[in-house]
């Protein structure tokens, strides 16, 4: 069980605290997920079906307690849940370093995903 966090991206017109984000996700099963969610301090209402949302000073914390640095494009291909299964099935993903051209996919669902 791997908990894994990708890059900081700047998300200016979201209407939140905080501007600048990642994603945290599990390539499992969400109990662990939601148990190291709340180690952070972080609500269980926060939870977007399939992930996370961490400003910068939780991507620290939670890096500190352990969780993957991983790229954008990596994180969608191995993460569990809605978003996960969708790349996986759309993509192939077999576990090796994304193709080019999955990068503008992961942003796309990313910035989708991240609205709603």
């Amino acid at each position: 069980m791997a908990i894994l966090v990708d890059q900081l991206r700047e998300y200016p017109d979201a209407g939140l605290p905080h501007t600048i984000w990642c994603h945290m996700a599990t390539d499992t099963g969400f109990d662990e997920l939601h148990a190291f969610a709340a180690r952070l301090g972080l609500r269980r209402r926060w939870f977007h079906r399939d992930h996370y949302d961490l400003p910068a000073h939780g991507r620290t914390a939670a890096v500190g307690l352990g969780a993957q640095e991983v790229t954008t494009a990596e994180l969608l291909g191995r993460m569990a849940g809605p978003r996960g299964d969708r790349v996986r099935r759309r993509r192939g993903y077999t576990g090796r370093k994304p193709e080019r051209g999955l990068e503008p996919l992961a942003h796309a669902l990313q910035e989708r995903c991240s609205t709603n």
